[in-house]
Order: C-alpha cells, then structure tokens, then sequence
C-alpha cells in the first residue's frame, strides 16, 4: 500500500458531501504579493528585505530571523509596506545580521509564512588548497591548483613572478575551479606561480611554488595512455558553471574524448571543451547530473584508459502537488497533499497560522500528507506545506473551514471485522442509532497496527451498504479499522475501533542469489533474509535445488528458516551448475526461482585469483552500481571480467576492466526486472574464481513520488454460461506493453453477505474461469484484477449476474399423518431444508398396501404455499401408505420417506405420529352412559312437574321484590298447553354424541325444527323490575343462576383445524349451529347485553301484548309449592326439561313484555 487509495466515487461524495464554500473555491482571505529573497552584502552597507501581503484588511506583518520573532529597533525597521530595512549591516563575533529570515503575515483568517531567505555578508576565508613546487622535462605537462572557500564564489586568476600571467598561448589553461595546466612545457615557463582569489568583498594571494623544466634526453619511448588528472566527483548548485579536467599523458599524446555513462547524449549548447579536454558545462540544471567518461586513446589504436566522475547538481525545492483548500464537518477527517521536488530530497514540514503544526494522536503526518481526524472548531485554520533544504525553500498555503452542525448522526455500531485472505478483510456494521436515515455516506479509515507513525487510509462509500471488503493488504499484518458516517453538513463521531490480522501468504519471491566458488569443487551459496513485506509471513524453511546443465536429475536440499547461506560441496570441477532456491510459510511454498547458471573453477596446479566479493546496488530504476573487492593474494590481477544477462534473456557481451577499477555502473536497463551480474579477476595464470550474484532493479519514481502507473483493470466482463450451481465468466485483456506473463484474479461475491466465509478467490492465467459450487437463485457479484511483474491493476466494475433457480434437491421434512374422521386423514410437512429454492407445488402420493404392490397410487397436488392437504375416502382395515415430493418450474425434487396410517376395524386407530383417537366401542359406551344420565334427568323433572301440576293455568312473572312478586293466578284457557319455561345454561358446551355439538345460552331460547318442543328463556335479574315472567297451569318454572368454575369441554380437532362448524341450516346468523337434536340456537345477540334483556324469542308473540304491571296486578299465587319450588330453583343450576306437550298457537296467542 504505497498511496493513499481513493474510489471514483469519491469524487462525487467530494462535490455532494463537502461543498466547498467559496470563500475556499478562490482563496483570496490571505497570500504574499512578494517574498524576501536572498542577498550578499558587504559589512556596513544597508538592506531592504521586501514582503508584501495582500489579504482581507487588516494585515499585519511580523518578521523572523532564524525561527525567533524580531523586534523593532533604531538597527532594525519595519516600514509601513512590510518590508525590513537595515541601516548598517553589523557583522562581529558578538552580533551579526547574517542568518535566514522571513515575514509572517496575518489577518482573522490566519497567519502564513514567507520563504526563507538568507542574508550573507562577504567574505573569503583562507586558502584550503596552495599551489605546490613542480619539477618536469621540458615538452611535458605542468599542473597547479589552489582552492579557497568564499561567499559569494571567489574568481581565480594566476600571476607569474608576481604578475599577472599572460594567457596569450594556447599551451596555458586556466579552468574557473582554480586550477592551472601548462602543455608542452618550455624552458620560459620556469618561475615562481600563485593564484589570486577575488570577490566583492576582498582578495586573498595564495603561496607561491616554483616550476623548475629539465631538458628532454632524447626521444621519449612509446608509452600507453595514462590519465594523471582525471575528473572529480563534483556537486554543484543550479545555474553554475561545472569543471571536469581531464589530463593524460602517454606517448604519442593521446586523445582525449568525452561520454556519459548513461549512454545520454552530452549537451552541446552548455558544455564546450577547454584547453586539451577539460570539460566545462555552464548554467547546469538538473538534466546535467550523471556520470561522465573520460576516455584517453592512443591514436591509431585501441589502447585506451577510462576515468568517471559524478556530477550532482543541486535544484532548490519546488512544490509539484500543492494542498487544496477544504470544507470539513466536525468530527471529519482533512487530508491535504504535498508533494516537491529537488536535489537534495527537500523535507517536508506542515505550518498552522505560521507555527509548526503540533502532532498529535488526531493530527498525524504521513510521508509529506498531513491528516487531521476527528476535527474540532480549533483546527479551522491556514495550512501550509513547506518544502525545504540547504538550496532554500518553498510554501503553499490551503485553509481548513470547519462547519458546524449539532444535529449529527451517532457513530455506527457493532464494527466488526472478519479475514477472507491473505490481502482482503470483510469489515460490517450497523447503522447509527440516531439519525440513520441522515446519512449519506460511510468513510472507512484503517492502518497498520503495529509501528509508530503508520499512514491512515480512507475509503469513501454509499450509505446504501453496512460492509465492505478491503483487498490490498498486506498478509500476515494486523490492522486497526474504524468508520464515520457522514450527512450533508456534518459527521458522526468515530466508530469503536476494532483490530483484525490478515492470513499469512506464501513468500511473494525468493531471496536474491549470491554464488561464489571457492575450489574448483564446491559453491557458496549467499542470501539475505527476505523482507516482512516480501515473505508475507514466518519463513519455515528454504530450499535450495541444484543440477548440472547436462544432467537433469535435480538435488534438493532443505535449510532452517534463519539460513543465510549454504556449502555446497563434492561438485565436478569446469562444470555448469544450475541453482535456485525457493522458500515457504505454514501456508506453503512460493514458485522457485529461475535457474541461476555458474561454473566451478578449471583444477589447475597454478594458482588464479580468488572471487571477488560483489556489492549490487540499485542507483536507479534503470542503473545497477556494481562494486567489489579481492583479498590480499600473490597472484597480480590484470584486470576483472563483467558480464550481465536480464533473467530469462541471453547473456550481453563481457565487460573488460582495468585492475584498477572496483566499481563499475550497468546503465540501460529496465526497471522491476531480475538482472543476473557475474564477475572474476584475470590474471596471467588464468581466469579467476567466479562470483555470481542477482538484484532486481526498482520501479521508476514519478514526479510526485509515486510508483509507476499499475496496468489498467481487465475490461468487459461478461457470462458465457450459466446455470443453477456455476457460471463461466470471460473478460478482456487490457492494452499495455509487458512481455511478462499475465495472471488474473476473481473475485465472487453473494450481493448483500457479511460472511467471509461465503466471499471467493480464484486465480487462473487464462481469460475466462469457471466458477462453480454457486447456491441457486442467488445474486452475485464479479469483480477481476490482473498482476504482472509484481504489480496488480485495480478491480474490474463490478459485473452482477444471477444463478438460475434449481429444483429441489431435498425432500419435504416433518411429514405426519393424522386420523380426523373415520375415513379421513390429515396429512402436513414442512418445506425443504434448502437455501433460495422456491416451492411451487407439492405433490402426495397415497395408496393401500395392497394398491401400493401393484402401483396404484393416488395422487393429490397442493399449492406450494400449503403444507397440509386432507385425505378422504379411506376404507377401514388398510394400512395406507404417503409420501410427499416438493417442485418447481424447474423440475421436481425426490419423495420423502413412505410415512404408515393404519386404519382397524374395532380397534384403536395408532398413526403414525404416535396419537391415539377413540373408537367405535369406546364411542358406545360414552353413548350409553349419556343416555342413563339423561333418562335420570327427565324422570327427576317429571316427579317435580307431577307434583306441582296445578288445575288451572298459572302465569309467574318475575319481579325485583321478593319470591312472590312474580306469581299469579293461571290461565283456564290454557290449561290443556302446558310447556315448562326453562332458562338455558349459558356459554356451556355439551357434546352428548362425540360429534353433535348442543350449545344452551342465555342470548336465547333454542329454536327446533320440531315446532312441539320449545326451550324458553327466564333469567330474573334482581333490580330490573322490567324483567318478567310466564307461568302457566302444568308448566314448571325454574330459576337459574350460572355457577363459576363449570369449565367447557374442549373443541374437536375439525374445529382446531377448520375452525367451528357452521351448519347449512342455520337461519337466523351466521353463528347458528346444529345442535345434536336437530335444534338450532342463534346467537346473534350475544356481543350486546343490553339487547339481550329486550330480545323475545318467537314464542312470546307480538309487542303489543299486556304490559307486565297488567299482568302482576290480575294474577295472584295460588300454588304455595310452585312458590317455594320458585324459592328453590337458585340452587338447581343444571336443569334440562324437555315437554311432553306443544302448543302450536303459542308463538302467537301468547305476547309478554320482557
């Protein structure tokens, strides 16, 4: 994780979530119209350092001087357009006006800072370098040079015999670094030399030296090219004139010529040649910098030596990624960017109104990215980002506007974190408690957890999800996530943190190789550990694989975890080995490493050099600095061989080099590739012991520090089949050179899982995969990345698809068969154990025994909504067999297990669930004992009638006052009608039969399709004097009243089932049931009881009948039994009277009002 991530669609949240103000969108509250910059002046002299700030009035402006404010003085001043004004200059041990300054501006919005600049007073120090006495042969050359250390740079000129040397022949060069060459020597250049450094400030003469020439003793033999002079490293600052001397000698004179190493062609507009190959280059800029060759050629042949110097040129800091202005809710995180450029590498430091920013637990600072979470009103401020070094420095400003808003939502709850791989953890939540439906947007920040300053990524994301899957990881690392929620001027709090440790990977390479033949026997073998972020986890071993280039048959030997290094030893002299080595974690071995060629030495009695000890080094992402040294040996070294070859390419033509020369750069090459190097000294015994070894050049830096761009995601991905369980996806490749293989990765994911478990990877090097072991009916999401050459692009969009349903696969469960007739079954189950398979319909297949063996079954289909059916029509004596199948429109599934019912004539019916239900001969006797009960019954309620019977009609009506308010005399005309009055029993329910139900209430009276029986209702009510009732000659009138605790039977199981009955016959509601004797109650007035006292049954006739006063004054009691029959009827709460006699015209004759 090398840079901060950003989704595309956080540019959306960025436009939606925090619009900018426009106080922000053009920055104007505060900036420098102009800077101080740097000035050279002389003791004395005055200076004017200028800062000007525009800004929202009013501004001020203070100034410092090497971080501490200064105060206003006779010797310092401020005048009124910000600038600092110096009098006179003081420059003494105590006190000086030397150093760096700059101007702070401020305003109500802030404070910035200037950029530094510095004040240097001119001087020139003593010389570091004098020229020294020379004596050389006359056609030779000479050479002086002196150095000295001033400010500003010192010009150098010479003097001869203390006067200022003729420059008028070519033969004398003096370079601007000092130094001072005499070609071809003659007797008059003999004197006494000093050189003359001068600035503004002064001068200063070096010491003298004396060149004394000696005359040639003839002609000079033929010499190889030597260079006595060659050019020195040098660093140099930007727009200065660089020097690269170049003398050699040799006979005849050689030439000399110039390169780069880096194979760039020398700019011919700066750089000129002085003198006989002295390379100047003037106003140098950072293009300049690499290493320069100098080569001196014997002319005519190829004799030739070679000298390099590197030129490094200093660039100030320069800004290339500037922080933006930004508008942040409270609790919000800010990031502001910066990023420069120069040489050296400037530092990079975060300002607050002009002062450090103080870094905390809340405000860190990541590389050059300063993050503030969790924002408060304080950190509303100016920003700025200052980039510094010795070449000076540079700022840019950005403000921080923090909104207010109280009506934020809480934090999200419940975060947790769960690993799905090596690279990828599926992090969940809830949503805030409060104002949940506010929120807009989720931001996801996460960092390592272990180390100090770990930099804090941010991921931005709808408010339409609570998990997400963070994929680029690093394997084997704990890390640390929290969430915030976001609404359109404000934000939640941060979240809980939770911590969660991603899964150890194999090692994502092996170690680099170093191989070094000791004898002409054996091989060392030399790695280093590999790193945390490359071996993704604990090594457990290495293994280290070797052969010979002729044999096939590979030898493996396995090595600890902490091995460095390894001896082999008993191997065949002059003989090509192939090596390589691969290493492991608990989660198993990464792919071995190309084959690494080395030969073991010739045996030989002379003795050869031994192998250098090689040092790679990366100097950039195209350059490899190869160094090395040999031991002390008695055997001369004449010179090294070098050769290297890109890993899988042909190896490149050998390197000589000279004996003298122990380092040696390899430019050229691409970057993120294995190169393998090889190197042995020569000597005139022989080649020497070779050294092998291997090093991976670095991805190229861009301007903004970042790697190069990864390749582009794979594009168009599609479905080229699909089904209930799998599906085949393809995708494009996208359009970017590598000749390096290509690997994908798919991800798939079930829509809407907080699963990790349900979320897989699969890694194929082809274009298309099939995904299999998919639930049906399910909706998934596809997402592809690709990797080459260590690098991995993003993922893909993401591709929705939807596997097609499946039929069932399971049968239905819980099937039971339950006996609820005589010949009928209830038969239920379950739906299938199943993930998103839809039931459509249900099939049951039912048959006897003996229509079972011949395969007759019956067959009844159901909804797929039911899980019940019935089963009718059974004949008893069989044992029927059932079993239920479950289908779709897709197909249909397997048939459960064959569940019994047996079905006996006489006995007991045991099903299958284990019930028991009563049977013809319990049924029976129930019968019988219902019937002696009620024979008892009637034959009490006959004694009472005959004892009481009267010889005229008595009509009782009841009143509030007493037992004998509601009696009087009989009727003579309706002696011959007797009917006994009798009040129902009310909310009890009687089954008499086991399947005809009676229900006797007090709503009303039961009415029978036999008009001759009647049951009427009384029910005296103490203190409603409205309440009256009939009594007749020969009829009985019992009172009632209901006692507590007479519990109900319980419902059959066809009314638990179907609920109650309701009978075709009922006429008066549709609460009417049939009783067991064919009689029907209604009780349609049951759910007011206020109506219940002004309801009169059929019976009692018209409206219009004698009001009960009436009556109470033309009866009188005559009966004294009936009365206290009257008085005793409380305590006989279960009476049930059937009358002999009927009376059809009483329905209408008879009128009394309730």
């Amino acid at each position: 994780m090398g840079k901060f991530k950003m989704k595309v669609h956080q540019h959306w949240l960025f436009m939606v979530l925090f619009l900018p103000l426009s106080s922000v969108l053009c920055f104007s509250e505060l900036s420098f119209i102009t800077e101080p910059s740097d000035v050279t002046l002389l003791p004395k002299d005055p200076a004017v350092l200028d800062c000007q700030a525009h800004g929202l009035p009013p501004v001020t402006i203070k100034w410092l001087k090497n971080g501490v404010k200064l105060a206003e003085s006779e010797h310092i001043q401020f005048l009124p357009n910000g600038s600092l004004y110096i009098p006179m200059i003081e420059h003494t041990k105590e006190d000086s006006d030397e150093g760096f300054y700059q101007c702070l501006s401020q305003n109500k919005y802030g404070a910035i800072l200037s950029q530094r600049s510095r004040l240097t007073i001119a001087s020139i120090s003593e010389f570091v370098l004098h020229p020294v006495p020379m004596v050389v042969t006359e056609g030779s050359l000479a050479r002086f040079s002196c150095a000295v250390t001033s400010s500003p740079p010192a010009t150098i000129t010479w003097e001869l015999n203390q006067k200022t040397l003729p420059l008028r022949t070519e033969r004398i060069t003096v370079l601007p670094n000092g130094v001072l060459q005499i070609h071809n020597v003659q007797l008059e250049d003999v004197g006494q030399y000093r050189c003359v450094a001068t600035n503004i400030g002064s001068h200063l003469k070096s010491r003298e030296a004396t060149l004394t020439v000696h005359q040639g003793a003839g002609p000079k033999p033929r010499q190889r090219p030597r260079i006595i002079a060659g050019p020195q490293n040098v660093t140099v600052s930007l727009h200065q004139t660089v020097v690269l001397e170049c003398v050699a000698t040799g006979n005849p004179w050689p030439i000399i010529s110039w390169s780069r190493a880096d194979s760039k062609p020398i700019d011919v507009y700066n750089a000129k040649v002085l003198g006989n190959g002295n390379l100047v280059i003037t106003d140098v800029n950072s293009k300049h910098s690499g290493v320069y060759l100098c080569r001196a050629t014997t002319p005519g042949t190829r004799n030739y030596t070679i000298a390099a110097a590197n030129l490094t040129v200093l660039v100030p800091p320069s800004i290339v990624e500037r922080p933006e202005s930004q508008t942040r809710p409270r609790a919000g995180t800010a990031r502001f960017m910066c990023q420069a450029e120069g040489v050296p590498t400037p530092r990079i430091m975060w300002l607050k109104n002009g002062e450090d920013v103080h870094l905390n637990g809340r405000i860190k600072m990541y590389n050059s990215k300063l993050v503030i979470t969790q924002i408060i009103p304080e950190d509303d401020a100016i920003y700025q980002c200052m980039a510094e070094s010795e070449q000076g420095s540079e700022l840019s400003l950005a403000r921080l506007i923090v909104v207010m808003s109280e009506d934020r939502p809480s934090a999200p709850r419940n975060v947790h974190a769960e690993t799905i791989s090596s690279s990828a953890i599926l992090l969940a939540w809830e949503r805030p408690l409060y104002n949940a439906d506010k929120v807009i947007a989720y931001s996801i920040h996460y960092m390592k957890a272990e180390g100090l300053n770990n930099e804090e990524y941010q991921v931005v994301i709808g408010n339409d999800t609570t998990s997400y899957i963070i994929d680029d990881l690093e394997p084997a690392r704990n890390y640390s996530f929290y969430i915030v929620a976001y609404m359109p001027m404000g934000a939640s709090r941060m979240s809980d943190q939770v911590s969660q440790h991603t899964l150890e990977d194999v090692p994502l390479r092996t170690p680099e190789l170093s191989l070094i033949s000791q004898s002409s026997t054996d091989i060392q073998v030399i790695w280093q550990p590999l790193p945390a972020k490359v071996s993704r986890g604990r090594l457990s071993a290495y293994r280290l694989s070797y052969r010979t280039a002729a044999d096939s048959t590979v030898t493996s030997v396995e090595l600890p975890q902490n091995s460095t290094e390894y001896l082999l030893e008993g191997l065949q002299p002059d003989t090509i080995y192939l090596l390589r080595m691969a290493a492991a974690t608990r989660v198993g071995w990464c792919e071995p490493s190309a084959w690494t060629s080395h030969r073991t030495p010739k045996t030989s009695s002379s003795k050869v050099p031994s192998a250098p000890t090689l040092q790679l080094e990366p100097l950039n992402c195209t350059s490899i600095v190869a160094r090395w040294q040999t031991s002390q040996q008695s055997v001369v070294v004449q010179g090294y061989q070098l050769c290297y070859h890109e890993e899988g390419q042909p190896e490149q033509p050998i390197i000589q080099l000279h004996a003298q020369t122990y380092t040696h750069t390899i430019s050229g090459l691409d970057p993120r590739r294995k190169y393998h190097v090889k190197i042995l000294a020569i000597s005139q015994a022989g080649d020497g012991y070779q050294t092998d070894q291997t090093i991976s050049t670095p991805g190229c830096v861009s301007a903004r520090d970042q790697l190069a761009a990864a390749p582009p995601p794979p594009a168009h991905v599609t479905v080229l089949a699909s089904n209930s369980s799998a599906v085949s996806l393809s995708w494009s490749r996208p359009t970017f050179p590598s000749g390096k293989a290509v690997t994908y990765t798919v991800r798939c994911t079930p829509v809407g899982t907080h699963n990790a478990s349900a979320i897989r990877y699969l890694q194929t090097t082809r274009q298309r995969v099939m995904v299999q072991d998919l639930d049906p009916n399910t909706r998934y999401e596809f997402v592809v990345r690709l990797h080459v050459d260590q690098m991995s692009s993003p993922w893909s969009s993401v591709f929705h698809h939807q596997t097609l349903p499946a039929a069932p696969s399971q049968p239905p469960t819980g099937v039971r068969v339950s006996l609820i007739e005589d010949d009928t079954a209830l038969v239920s189950w379950r739906e299938p154990i199943e993930r998103n398979v839809v039931v459509t319909r249900y099939t049951i297949l039912y048959a006897s025994q003996k229509a079972w063996i011949t395969g007759r079954w019956q067959i009844l289909q159901r909804e797929g909504s039911h899980t019940m059916a019935l089963l009718e029509k059974l004949e008893a004596g069989n044992v029927y067999l059932v079993k239920i199948s479950a289908s779709n429109h897709v197909g249909d599934g397997p048939f459960s297990n064959i569940v019994e019912l047996a079905l006996k004539r006489g006995n007991t019916h045991l099903l299958s669930d284990g019930l028991y239900h009563i049977d013809q001969r319990s049924m029976t006797g129930i019968i019988v004992g219902v019937c002696i009960a009620l024979a008892c019954i009637v034959m009490c309620a006959l004694i009472l009638i005959s004892k009481g019977r009267p010889s005229h009609k008595v009509i009782a009506v009841g009143a509030a006052e007493g037992p004998h308010a509601g009696l009087s005399l009989p009727n003579e005309h309706h002696r011959e009608n007797i009917e006994a009055l009798i009040p129902m029993i009310s909310h009890h329910f009687l089954d008499t039969k086991g399947e005809a139900n009676m229900v006797i209430n007090s709503a009303g009276p039961i009415s029978s399709k036999n008009q001759s029986k009647r049951w009427l209702l009384f029910k005296r009510e103490i203190g409603n004097p409205a309440e009256t009732s009939l009594y007749e000659a020969g009829k009985t009138v019992l009172r009632y009243e209901e006692q507590l605790g007479s519990a109900p039977l319980p419902p059959s199981s066809r009314e638990i089932i179907y609920g109650p009955y309701r009978s075709k016959s009922s006429h008066t509601s549709e609460g009417s049931q049939e009783t067991g004797d064919s009689g029907h109650y209604s009780n349609e007035e049951m759910s007011n009881p206020s109506t219940s006292r002004s309801s009169r049954p059929e019976s009692f006739g018209s409206v219009d009948g004698p009001t009960a006063a009436e009556l109470k004054q033309s009866f009188e009691v005559e009966n004294e039994e009936m009365l206290s029959l009257h008085h005793s009827a409380p305590d006989a709460s279960h009476f049930c009277c059937i009358s002999e006699y009927a009376h059809p015209a009483l329905h209408t004759s008879q009128a009394v009002a309730s």
